[in-house]
This record gives structure tokens, C-alpha cells and sequence, in this order.
């Protein structure tokens, strides 16, 4: 191993503690290197010398527009527009100037559903798609400006919907099909839809989730829903309101497949996308379409190191998220690239059927978050090992910090140990990457997001707003960037408050970071899971990043919870590999392993072995429950869960854990 402790920064210095030290290196493989898109620092030179010019040249190469813009960026802090009096349409730009340019039959997608189902479909048929269906929502009674409300399954409808309302100028909001009635009619009914898109169902560990069902119930509160387009997915009986519910392809069958794009202003509202606040009520992110477009189609075609006549590419997120919007529809359809789009879990039928899927489609390029890779670990390498996986060559991580022992188990058990990894950090607010490698230039540190891509300005700030040049601090953004949030819908006082209050001048949304001796970020999570241990300010990553590290721990997830002693004491939630067995002597070493590699103060006084986490359908961890659990509090909302039944388990489990003195 070569992680190795450092001595902490004095806590009345440090904004949150810097532990961790890596001293791996692992520069572009030199074929990697040679073939690469961006191999020096040319980007980076261009953006420095010039910003506004820079992010012109990026629209004018990577889109097509039918007017070109009269200003680059109008910069009113906090409020952006960029490529202003610049006219486009994002469908146009995914779809019919690819058709044009002869590459009609181009595969878009390769669709596999849960249950081993598959289409393919191509540029020419997807085209063919989306302006039938943007004809179904004119017909309607959609018009340019009114919002569609869209909670599908992860099936191809789903972007077809979403580019259907591009094509005709009417800003979608997508929500998660794992979201519970509740929270699909407070989304609706802040953005005032007019159509929702929806299915019977999707296929989720087998078993069909009823959608329409959910549906149903929230549209007996969400008055501005004229009517619900339905597409049948499981074959499931639901009930179909007469007047307001109709079939997909029923309507799908009455209309042409003529619908010209409408031309759209730069500044146009292009979605909604709703992310949760400190307050009861959602924030929906606003992102316009010049922008947007512009930074996604850039960085996925340089962080991915994009070949689109070659590469596979694979995204496997929820359409539901940031992640889909960006990098499964707009930025590879821009780009032209050929993606595979997965509609189940990755344990259905079998623990390895991510990687049957990257053998049999010969995916090239991988992205996928941690809580994942944690996952694969805890089932074992014999998974991947059945599988020819030298498709790959590149891999990508996303969601949240990724431990450098998962990113070593990562490189080595589905890279091959030849494959660069791109850390990527970027938010639902932020659009696109903000900070990530680029992976023919980089040389990579496991666990390192590295440093911010060309064109972004980002800043580490103590509590005084005071810029942090080495160690722990506020994450926070000094200049506008092209696909930037617009705001908040409907309180424009809100974004301000929530985004720009803290750091006069810079944006913060809520992460902590370090900086090392060579310049290279590592980003420790919301500051909120930072704990207070004695005065020392502990980052939960730092901790995570130190169980992982062992041998036999496959995931954890680190809490504080109130001490009379301490303020905070460390409580760790621990996943064992494979056949691993847990005991008190493990917790003892686990807690010994801890202090070794990060510090004493960094010690968990509590260890609770679980056989899971309380985990999202997205991956992520709901650190916020695990809280409730070590202090004794009833639980949260718990509905956007994976299996509730996780936290009771877990519950019971760490009433009955030992706690060091």
C-alpha cells in the first residue's frame, strides 16, 4: 500500500482536515496518448488566454446554428447568458444534421431491457421518432414554452420524449421513475405541466414497477395536467382515464413524421430538472439550450476522448438524473457517438450482467459512479473475470468522491490495468463536467478528480472566503461557465440566497476539497458530512476512503453522531467482501487500520457490519438516515430508497454494536 499518514492541518487553520496522502501516479499510456483528442495543454492555453473566445469556438465547432450569436456572454453576477441572439434547435443539432450528413444509419442506441429484450435504432429511425411524437404533443396542444412533465422507465420513449419537446420549443422536467407519487406531483405542479409522459411500468430485479399506478395517484392534485400519454412497457392492466389518458402508440400511429425544428433562442429554457433543498419544497434547476448544449458536447467529446465512428460508449445511469440528461442523451447524440442504454439493475439475472453487457456489445468507454464499483468489489472479481471485457479504453466515474481503492480495483479488474480513469465532479446546477481529467494529458492520482477542465475557474476558501492554496476547503466557482444553471424556477431570490450568499462574488454549493502539494483537487463530499471531532474537522470521504482501503471492506459509509466528549464521534458502516465474516476483532483492527492511515482523531468509536447500505435507485448513499440510526432518531423519508428494509436491518444491527471508549 502506499497511502501514508500525514500530520493534520491545526484545526484553527484548516477549513476541513486534509488526512490523506496518495503518491500513486498513473500517466496516459503512451498508444492512449499518441491517438488522443487533446494531448497537451493547447485547451487549456486557449481557454487562459481567452475565455469568451474559447467557449465561441467550442459552439461554433461542436453545434450547429441557424442564426449566429450578436454577444458571447452578458454576465450579471449571479446571472449568465451566454451566445446571446443565437439561434438553435437541440434536436436539430442530436439528430437531423447527422441524418444530413449521410450517417442516417448510425446506430443512436443499443437498448437492452431488464428482462433480455433489444432494439437497436439509428439516427434515421430516432429522427423518425421525435417528430412523430412532437407532432403527438402539438396535437396536444403543446406549444413553444409550455412544460412537459416526463417519468418513464429507462426505455428509448424516454428520449424521444425529451427530444420531441426540444424539437417543438417546449421545456421538459423529467422525474426519476423511482420517486414516489408525492414527490411527481410537487414537480409537477411547480412547473405547471401541461402533458405528462408516462408507462405502465418498468422492469426492475424482475418484477414490474407500476408507474401508472404511482401516476395516478399524483394526478388526482396536479390540476394543470391536461393529459397523460401512456406507453406500454410490462403489458401490466392500468387504468386509463377517459378524456385525459392516452395510449403512446395509438397516438404514435395517426401522425406524420414531418415536424420541422423550431428555431430556438440560445437563452431559451430548455429543461427543468428538480434537485432537493434544505427546505421541504424541490429546486428546479433551470438550463437554457446554447449553453448547455455547447459544454456538454465539449466535454464529452474531450474527457471521453471521443471517437465516434470506433467507440461503444456507455453511460450507465437513470436518464432521471443529471448524469442521463447530459451524457446518455445530449451530449453523445451531439457528438454522433453510438451508446448503450440499460433499463435494469446490474444484478438481474445475475451479479455479472454488466459486463455481459460490455462483452457482447464490445463497449470501448465505461461511466458509471462508485457506489457501483463499490458493489462489484463486495461481489468479487470472479464476476468480471467471466467476461472478455478488452473492449474497454477508457473509464469514468461520476456521483460522488471515489475511494482510491475502488478506483485501483476498478483500473486493475475492469480496465485490464491499460485503461485511464476520468474522475469527474459536477453538479445537477452545474450542467457538465466542471473538474475532471483529460485522460491523453493527465496524469491520474487514484481518488483525484485532478484539476478543473479548460474554461472553468474553481477556488478552495477557508470560512473567511480566504483562497486556500494547499489543504482543506470550500469548493467554490469564479466565473461563469456556458451550461450554468439560469436559476431557480419561479425565485430567482432563492438562487441567489442558496448559490451566492455564502462567498460574496463565487458560487458554493455545498462541497468540501482539498488541495494537494502538486495542484491536484480531491473533493471530500458535501461540507455537511464533514464532522467536528475534537475540534478537528473530519471529512467522511477521508474515512471511507481509509475502511475501503482494507483488505476485506468492500464499502462503508461514515457518520458523526453527537458525543458528550468529542462533539462528534465517528460511527462507520461497514460492507465486507465476498465470504468475509465480521467479529469484534475485525472492528478492532478496522478501527486500528484507520488510525494508521489517517490519524488517531480519525478512529471510528463505533463499527456496524451491514450486509448493505441504505442506497438510492441511483447509488447513492443516504448518509442522512445512517445519522438518524447513530443517534437513536426516528427515521426520515425513507421512499426514495432502493429496499427500506436495508435500514431497519442496519438499525438493529448497530444497537447491538460494541462502542469504544
Amino acid at each position: 500500500m502506499t497511502n501514508s499518514p500525514i500530520d493534520p492541518v491545526s484545526s484553527d487553520s484548516a477549513t476541513i482536515e486534509a488526512l490523506l496522502f496518495e503518491d500513486r501516479r498513473f500517466p496516459p499510456p503512451a498508444a492512449f496518448k499518441a491517438a488522443s483528442l487533446a494531448s497537451g495543454n493547447e485547451l487549456y492555453d486557449a481557454a487562459d488566454k481567452d475565455l469568451e473566445s474559447f467557449w465561441a469556438d467550442q459552439a461554433a465547432e461542436l453545434l450547429t446554428w441557424s442564426r449566429n450569436w450578436d454577444t458571447v456572454l452578458e454576465w450579471d453576477l449571479p446571472f449568465a447568458k451566454w451566445f446571446v441572439g443565437g439561434q438553435l434547435n437541440v434536436s436539430e443539432n442530436c439528430l437531423d444534421r447527422h441524418v444530413e450528413a449521410g450517417k442516417g444509419d448510425k446506430v443512436a442506441f443499443h437498448w437492452e431491457g431488464e428482462p433480455g429484450d433489444t432494439r437497436t435504432i439509428t439516427y434515421a429511425e430516432l429522427l423518425d421518432e421525435v417528430c412523430r411524437f412532437a407532432n403527438v404533443l402539438k396535437d396536444l396542444g403543446v406549444r413553444k414554452g409550455d412544460r412537459v412533465n416526463i417519468y418513464m422507465p429507462m426505455i428509448p420513449e424516454l428520449a424521444v420524449a425529451m427530444l420531441a419537446c426540444t424539437r417543438i420549443g417546449a421545456p421538459h422536467s423529467v422525474v426519476f421513475g423511482g420517486f414516489s407519487a408525492d414527490a411527481l406531483a410537487d414537480r409537477i405542479n411547480d412547473a405547471q405541466a401541461k402533458v405528462l409522459i408516462t408507462a405502465d411500468g418498468g422492469w426492475r430485479r424482475g418484477a414490474a414497477v407500476p408507474l401508472k399506478i404511482n401516476a395516478d395517484v399524483a394526478l388526482v392534485d396536479t390540476p394543470s395536467i391536461e393529459h397523460v400519454v401512456v406507453v406500454r412497457r410490462t403489458g401490466t392492466d392500468v387504468h386509463m382515464e377517459t378524456g385525459r389518458d392516452q395510449w403512446y402508440h395509438d397516438l404514435m400511429s395517426m401522425v406524420s413524421a414531418d415536424c420541422p425544428p423550431e428555431p430556438m433562442d440560445s437563452e431559451d429554457l430548455l429543461y427543468l430538472l428538480y434537485t432537493s433543498g434544505t427546505t421541504a419544497k424541490p429546486k428546479g434547476i433551470m438550463h437554457t439550450t446554447g449553453g448547455y448544449l455547447t459544454q456538454v458536447a465539449f466535454t464529452h467529446k474531450y474527457v471521453f476522448d471521443l471517437k465516434p465512428e470506433t467507440d461503444i460508449y456507455w453511460c450507465a445511469a437513470d436518464i432521471g438524473w443529471v448524469t442521463g440528461h447530459s451524457y446518455i442523451v445530449y451530449g453523445p447524440l451531439a457528438n454522433g457517438a453510438t451508446s448503450v442504454m440499460y433499463e435494469g439493475t446490474p444484478d438481474h439475472p445475475g451479479k455479472d450482467r454488466f459486463w455481459d453487457i460490455i462483452e457482447r456489445y464490445k463497449v470501448t468507454i465505461l461511466y458509471t459512479a462508485p457506489t457501483a464499483i463499490r458493489t462489484f468489489m463486495k461481489w468479487g472479481v470472479q464476476e468480471p473475470e467471466r467476461h472478455d471485457l478488452s473492449s474497454l479504453r477508457l473509464l469514468g466515474s461520476v456521483g460522488e468522491p471515489i475511494n482510491p481503492e475502488a478506483w485501483m480495483w476498478y483500473h486493475e479488474h475492469i480496465g485490464g490495468s491499460r485503461c485511464p480513469i476520468v474522475d469527474t465532479w459536477w453538479q445537477t446546477e452545474t450542467g457538465a463536467m466542471m473538474i475532471a481529467p483529460l485522460p491523453g494529458s493527465t496524469t491520474l492520482k487514484p481518488g483525484s478528480a485532478t484539476f478543473p477542465l479548460p474554461g472553468i475557474g474553481a477556488e478552495l476558501v477557508d470560512d473567511q472566503g480566504a483562497r486556500v492554496e494547499n489543504g482543506g476547503g470550500y469548493l467554490t466557482l469564479t466565473q461563469p461557465w456556458p451550461s450554468m444553471l439560469r436559476g431557480i424556477y419561479g425565485d430567482p431570490e432563492r438562487y441567489r440566497e442558496t448559490y451566492w450568499s455564502r462567498f460574496p462574488g463565487r458560487y458554493f454549493a455545498g462541497d468540501g476539497a482539498k488541495l494537494d502539494d502538486d495542484g491536484y483537487l480531491w473533493l471530500l463530499g458535501r461540507v455537511d458530512d464533514v464532522m467536528n471531532v475534537s475540534g478537528h474537522r473530519v471529512s467522511t470521504t477521508e474515512v471511507e476512503s481509509a475502511l475501503v482501503d482494507h483488505q476485506k471492506v468492500a464499502e462503508a459509509a461514515v457518520v458523526g453522531a453527537k458525543d458528550e466528549t468529542t462533539g462528534q464521534a465517528i460511527v462507520a458502516f461497514v460492507t465486507l467482501k465476498g465470504d468475509q465474516k465480521a467479529s469484534d476483532e475485525l472492528g478492532q483492527e478496522l478501527r486500528g487500520h484507520v488510525a494508521k492511515k489517517i490519524g488517531a482523531i480519525s478512529r471510528p468509536r463505533t463499527i456496524v457490519f451491514t450486509e448493505d447500505l441504505p442506497k438510492t435507485r441511483s447509488g447513492k448513499i443516504m448518509r442522512r438516515l445512517l445519522r438518524d440510526v447513530a443517534e437513536g432518531r426516528d427515521l426520515g423519508d425513507t421512499t426514495t430508497l432502493a429496499d427500506a428494509s436495508v435500514v431497519e436491518e442496519i438499525r438493529r444491527r448497530a444497537d447491538a454494536a460494541p462502542q469504544e471508549d
